[in-house]
C-alpha cells in the first residue's frame, strides 16, 4: 500500500472499550456520545441473544400448537365464518397439524382463499427469503474470510483478542487491494437483487392478468367503471361526464354516467350519530353490568363544548343526554336527506360501461390527458373510496399533501433527540450512571435489577413507537387528500419507511460515527491549536465514519435476532388474547365490542410492509459492515413466511382488497435500499481504499435506475389495465332500435353511503331487556330513520312486521314492541361475529367487501346491476332474516334457481359457481349450511317479473326500450339521448322531480 493510502488512516485505529470515566463534564458526555456501544455488545451478548430469541420463538410456537385446537375462534376464525370458496382446509387436533396444510397450499389456491393482496404479501416475503439466502452465500463464503485474512495480514486485528472474530469479520482493518473483493461482491449483490426483483415482477404481472380474467373481477362493477374528479363547473352533469370521456377516447358503447350530488353535512352527522350510539352502549354496559342490582346513581357525563349552551357546563345524566343527542341527530339526518336535490352537483362522478374493454381503453388513453383539467381513472371498489376527499380540487389536495408532509417532517426531526438519548443511555445504563452520580450509586447497589431493566427498556420504547407511529401516520394521511383507502395505506407505508430509515437507521447508526469525528476535530483543535479546517482534515472523516458503523453493527445483529420473537408473538396472537382477557375480566365490554372480538382481525399491510422493507434495508446496508446480519435476516424471512402464511389463511382478513397494488412501492423501495447499500459500501472502500475503486462502483446506481425504468415500461401497463385498446367492429356497435343495457344505475352503485346508510341502534345485552325500556326514557319518542328509497336500490321498502302479532305492522304493535325497535337486544348466545358478518357496521373492518363471506358487495345483478350491499341493505342493514337474497347473476353465467337445479348440477359447476349467484333456497339444500343463510321468500320470489326500475313514461310508450342508435348520439347537435344535461327546466329541478325519475 502506498504512503498516500496509509496517510488516510489514523495512527490509532479503532476505539475499543474507551474509558469515559476519566473525562469530566462536557468531555465525558462527548466521549459517551462518540462510542455508546463500546462495551454493550460482546461475544457472549450476541450468543445470548441468539439463544434467547430462537429458544423463546420455539417455545411460543409449541404453545401456539397446543392452544390452537382449544381456541379456534382466535386461531382459526375463517374456518367458521368464511364461505365454501374462501374457507381454508380443515385442521385436525394434532400438535403440528396446522403446518402441513399450510405447506401444501399452492399459490393459485391461495388467491382464491385469501385474495391477491395477501398473495402479493407472501410473494414479497418469499422473495426476501430467497434473496437473502443467496446473498448469505456471498457474505459467509466470501466477505467474512476475506475480511479476516486481510485484518490478520495488517496486524491491527490482534488488538482485540477477546472478541477478535466480531471485529476482524468486519472491514474495519481491511486495506488496499483487499478491498477489490468488496467491489466485486457489490456488483454481484446488485445483480442478485435485480434478478429476484425482475423474477417477482413477472410473477406479480402473471397474477394480475389472472385477476383480470377471474369471475369476481369480470362480474364486478368497478371493473368497467371510470371515476372522474376535478370536473369543471360547466361539465358537472351526466352528459358533461360523457363528453369528457369522448374527448379522451370514443368507444362502441355509451356508458351510464352519474354526477355526484352535495350531501352537505350528512357524513359528519352520521359519524357523530355512530359515535353517540357507541358511547351510549359503553355507558349502558357499565351501568347494566348487574341489571338486578343497579348502582345508586345514574351515570353522568360532561356535554361536549358544542352542546353546552343547551345543557350547561356541568355534568348531566349520561343516558338521557346521549339518547336525546341520538334522537336529534336522527332528525337532522332525515332533514338533510330530504333536502338534497340535483341543483348542487359536485366536481366528481362516475361512468359505467357495458364492456370492461371500453372502460380500460378510456382509462389508458386518459393516463396522460386531463380534458378540461379533469382527472379520469379506473374506479376502485365502492368500499375503497374516501368520500370526503373526492370533492377536493387539485389545489386543495396539493395544499393538504404539503401540510401533511410538513407535519411528518416535524415529527421526524423531533424524534431525533429522544432517539439519540435511547442510543446513548438506555442501550447502556453504565453511561447514565457515569453522568448521574445519584443513579450510579443505586445502579451499583442493584446491578442485577438494572441489567434486566436495560434489556427491556430500549426495545420496549422502540416497540411502543412502532405501534404508535402507524396510527399517527395514518391519521395524517387521512387529511392528505387521498381518494382511496388503498392509496392512503400505500402512502402510510412509504412515509413510515422514510421515517424508519432516516431516524432508526441513519441517525441511530451514524450518530456514533459522526460524533467520533466531531470529538476528534475538537480534540485536535484544543490540543494542537489548529484551525477548524485543519482539524477537519486531520479528523480522518471516512475512516471514523466506517469505524463507527462497524462498532454499531452488533446492535443490528442482535436486534434482527430478536425480531423472530415478534413473528412468533403474531402467530400466537399474544396481544389479542391478552387484551380480550383483560377487557372481559376487569372492564365492561359492550355487546358490539364482544362481537368484534370474535371477528377475524384485519391484516395491517402498511405496518408489516414497513417492517419487512426496513429489515431488508438494514441487511443490505450492513452486508459489508457485518456480514452475519444477512443470514440472520434470511432466517427471519424463512420462518415468518410460514407463520404469516398460516395467519393469512386461517386468521387475518384483508380489510380493503386492492388487487395487488402494493407491489410497485415495494419494488421502488428495494431499489432505493440497494442504492443506499452501494453508497455505504463506497464509504467503506474510500475509508481505506482509493478513488479508483469508488469510481468502479459508480455505474451501479445508473444501472439500478435504468433497471427500474425498464420494469416500469415493460410491466406496469399490463398490471394496471385489462386492455389498452378495443377492436373497433362496426357490426358490434349498437344499432338503431337495439335495446341498451338498462340495469346500470351507476348513481346508486357509486352513490355516497351517507344517502342510504341505515343508522346504528344501541345494542343492549339480553340480561337487561326487562328494564331497558325504563332506562332509555328519551329514546322511546324518537322515529326510526330509514334511508329514502330514492337514494338506494330498494324497489320496495316495507315496514317491519310484528313477531308477536302476525299480520300487523310493528308501528301498530303494542308499546313494548315499539320499544324493542329502538334498540337491539343481543342474547349471550348471539355474541358471535357469525350472526352479524353480513352487516356492514361489523364487516367494514373485517373483510368489508363481503366476498369472504359469500356476499360480494361489488357484483352486478340482472335486476338492477347493483352491488349486493345495496340490495335491501343499507350500510347497517341486517344480514340475517330480514335481508333479501342475492340477485341472480348476469346473463351467460351458470345460475341455480331452485333446489332441483342444485341437485342436478355437477360438482364442478357447484365449485365454480360464484357465491353471490347461489339461490337462497338452493343453498339451503347444500351440504354446508350456515346460521346466517335463512329462508326468505320475499327475497326469492316477491319481486320476480317486476317492472324494471327507472323506466320513464316515454320509454314505456316505446315498449320499454331505450334507443341508442349511432345516429342518435355523438352528433354534436342534439346531445346525448336519455342523459340529463345542463338545460333542465326550472320545474324539473326540484327534489321531488329528481326522485321521481328513480321510481
Amino acid at each position: 500500500m502506498s504512503s498516500k493510502d496509509e496517510s488516510s488512516i489514523p495512527p490509532s485505529s479503532g476505539q475499543g472499550d474507551t474509558d469515559c470515566t476519566s473525562q469530566k463534564g462536557a468531555q465525558q458526555l462527548l466521549c459517551l456520545i462518540a462510542n455508546p456501544y463500546a462495551s454493550s455488545f460482546k461475544e457472549t451478548a450476541i450468543f445470548s441473544a441468539l439463544g434467547y430469541s430462537v429458544g423463546v420463538m420455539i417455545l411460543i410456537t409449541v404453545l401456539f400448537s397446543w392452544m390452537r385446537p382449544r381456541n379456534t375462534i382466535v386461531y382459526a376464525p375463517k374456518i367458521k365464518y368464511a364461505d365454501d370458496k374462501h374457507a381454508p382446509p380443515q385442521l385436525s387436533r394434532g400438535l403440528f397439524a396446522w403446518f402441513w396444510p399450510v405447506v401444501r397450499m399452492r399459490e393459485q389456491e391461495l388467491v382464491d382463499k385469501v385474495g391477491l393482496d395477501a398473495v402479493v404479501f407472501l410473494k414479497f416475503t418469499k422473495m426476501c427469503r430467497n434473496l437473502f439466502a443467496a446473498v448469505s452465500i456471498i457474505a459467509v463464503a466470501v466477505l467474512i474470510p476475506a475480511n479476516i485474512i486481510s485484518s490478520h495480514k495488517s496486524g491491527k486485528g490482534q488488538h482485540y483478542e477477546g472478541n477478535s472474530f466480531w471485529v476482524t469479520s468486519t472491514p474495519q482493518y481491511v486495506q488496499g487491494t483487499a478491498l477489490w473483493v468488496h467491489v466485486v461482491c457489490a456488483w454481484v449483490i446488485n445483480f442478485v437483487v435485480a434478478f429476484f426483483l425482475w423474477r417477482t415482477y413477472i410473477g406479480i404481472t402473471r397474477l394480475r392478468r389472472q385477476y383480470y380474467e377471474s369471475a369476481e373481477y369480470l362480474q364486478s362493477l368497478h371493473s368497467r367503471t371510470l371515476m372522474f374528479t376535478d370536473i369543471p363547473p360547466a361539465s358537472r352533469t351526466d352528459e358533461g361526464i360523457l363528453r369528457l370521456a369522448d374527448q379522451v377516447e370514443s368507444t362502441s358503447s355509451l356508458p351510464r354516467a352519474a354526477i355526484a350530488r352535495n350531501v352537505k353535512e350528512l357524513p359528519d352527522l352520521i359519524e357523530e350519530h355512530d359515535e353517540a350510539v357507541k358511547t351510549l352502549e359503553a355507558v349502558l354496559a357499565k351501568y347494566l353490568k348487574n341489571p338486578d342490582k343497579l348502582p345508586a346513581n345514574r351515570p353522568t357525563i360532561t356535554p361536549s363544548r358544542k352542546y353546552r349552551q343547551n345543557n350547561g357546563a356541568g355534568k348531566v345524566d349520561a343516558i338521557d343526554y346521549l339518547t336525546e343527542r341520538i334522537s336529534a341527530l336522527e332528525m337532522d339526518i332525515k332533514h338533510v336527506r330530504e333536502s338534497i336535490d340535483r341543483r348542487n352537483p359536485m366536481p366528481y362522478g362516475f361512468a359505467s360501461y357495458e364492456k370492461i374493454e371500453d372502460a380500460h381503453t378510456v382509462a389508458y388513453a386518459a393516463k396522460n390527458k386531463n380534458p378540461q383539467g379533469s382527472t379520469i381513472q379506473l374506479a376502485p371498489r365502492p368500499n375503497d373510496l374516501i368520500w370526503k376527499n373526492l370533492p377536493l380540487t387539485k389545489k386543495e389536495r396539493n395544499w393538504k399533501r404539503f401540510i401533511n408532509n410538513v407535519w411528518i417532517g416535524i415529527l421526524t426531526l423531533v424524534w431525533i433527540a429522544p432517539n439519540a438519548l435511547i442510543a446513548i443511555f438506555l442501550s447502556n445504563l453504565v453511561n447514565l450512571a457515569n453522568l448521574w452520580k445519584a443513579f450510579g450509586k443505586d445502579f451499583n447497589k442493584h446491578h442485577t435489577i438494572w441489567s434486566i431493566v436495560q434489556g427491556i427498556a430500549s426495545p420496549a420504547l422502540t416497540s411502543l413507537v412502532y405501534l404508535i407511529l402507524p396510527i399517527i401516520f395514518r391519521r395524517l394521511s387521512i387529511h392528505a387528500g387521498d381518494k382511496t383507502k388503498t392509496s392512503r395505506e400505500r402512502h402510510v407505508t412509504t412515509k413510515l419507511y422514510a421515517f424508519f430509515v432516516f431516524n432508526n437507521l441513519i441517525v441511530f447508526s451514524a450518530f456514533s460515527a459522526i460524533w467520533t469525528f466531531v470529538s476528534l476535530v475538537i480534540s485536535n483543535r484544543e490540543d494542537n491549536h489548529e484551525g477548524v479546517w485543519d482539524s477537519i482534515q486531520h479528523g480522518y472523516f471516512f475512516f471514523n465514519m466506517m469505524t463507527g458503523l462497524c462498532e454499531v453493527s452488533p446492535f443490528w445483529l442482535t436486534w434482527l435476532l430478536q425480531r423472530n420473537l415478534g413473528a412468533a408473538a403474531d402467530l400466537a396472537q399474544v396481544l389479542n388474547l391478552t387484551w380480550g382477557w383483560f377487557n372481559r375480566k376487569f372492564l365492561s365490554p359492550t355487546p358490539r365490542q364482544a362481537i368484534e372480538w370474535t371477528a377475524p382481525p384485519p391484516m395491517d399491510y402498511a405496518v408489516y410492509y414497513n417492517y419487512f422493507l426496513f429489515y431488508a434495508t438494514v441487511a443490505l446496508c450492513f452486508t459489508t459492515l457485518q456480514p452475519l446480519v444477512v443470514p440472520v435476516t434470511a432466517f427471519y424471512f424463512a420462518a415468518d413466511y410460514w407463520l404469516k402464511k398460516y395467519l393469512l389463511l386461517y386468521v387475518l382478513v384483508t380489510k380493503t382488497e386492492s388487487g395487488g397494488q402494493y407491489w410497485r412501492i415495494l419494488f421502488n423501495r428495494m431499489i432505493f435500499a440497494t442504492i443506499l447499500a452501494d453508497i455505504i459500501i463506497a464509504l467503506v472502500i474510500k475509508a481505506a481504499g482509493t478513488w479508483v475503486q469508488v469510481i468502479v462502483m459508480a455505474p451501479l446506481i445508473v444501472i439500478l435506475i435504468a433497471f427500474k425504468w425498464y420494469c416500469a415500461k415493460t410491466f406496469d401497463d399490463q398490471n394496471d389495465f385489462y386492455t389498452k385498446a378495443t377492436l373497433r367492429d362496426p357490426e358490434g356497435m349498437t344499432e338503431p332500435g337495439q335495446k341498451a343495457r338498462g340495469n346500470d344505475r351507476v348513481g346508486t352503485k357509486f352513490g355516497h353511503p351517507a344517502l342510504y346508510a341505515r343508522l346504528m341502534k344501541p345494542m343492549v345485552h339480553a340480561k337487561a331487556q326487562h328494564i331497558i325500556g325504563d332506562i332509555l326514557r328519551g329514546r322511546l319518542h324518537s322515529e326510526d330513520i330509514q334511508a329514502p328509497t330514492g337514494y338506494s336500490d330498494r324497489a320496495i321498502d316495507m315496514d317491519p312486521m310484528s313477531q308477536q302479532h302476525p299480520g300487523k305492522s310493528a308501528k301498530f304493535a303494542p308499546h313494548s314492541r315499539k320499544e324493542s325497535s329502538l334498540y337491539e337486544v343481543v342474547p349471550e348466545s348471539n355474541l358471535d361475529f357469525g350472526y352479524y358478518k353480513n352487516r356492514n357496521d361489523f364487516a367494514e373492518d373485517h373483510g368489508g367487501d363481503g366476498e369472504l363471506y359469500g356476499r360480494p358487495t361489488d357484483t352486478v345483478s340482472v335486476r338492477s346491476g347493483t352491488p349486493q350491499s345495496f340490495m335491501g341493505h343499507g350500510r347497517y342493514g341486517s344480514g340475517d332474516s330480514d335481508s333479501r337474497a342475492s340477485s341472480p347473476g348476469p346473463e351467460g353465467s351458470y345460475l341455480i334457481h331452485s333446489p332441483q337445479h342444485f341437485r342436478t348440477a355437477s360438482p364442478q359447476q357447484l365449485r365454480e359457481m360464484h357465491p353471490a349467484y347461489r339461490d337462497q333456497a338452493a343453498y339451503e339444500n347444500s351440504e354446508r349450511r350456515h346460521m346466517y343463510h335463512n329462508s326468505n321468500e320475499s327475497g326469492s320470489g316477491l319481486l320476480r317479473d317486476a317492472q324494471p326500475v327507472g323506466l320513464r313514461a316515454e320509454e314505456e310508450a316505446a315498449g320499454g326500450h331505450e334507443m341508442f342508435g349511432l345516429e342518435r348520439w355523438r352528433t354534436g347537435g342534439s346531445g346525448y339521448v336519455g342523459v340529463p344535461g345542463q338545460d333542465v327546466g326550472e320545474e324539473g329541478m326540484g327534489y321531488e322531480a329528481y326522485r321521481g325519475r328513480g321510481r
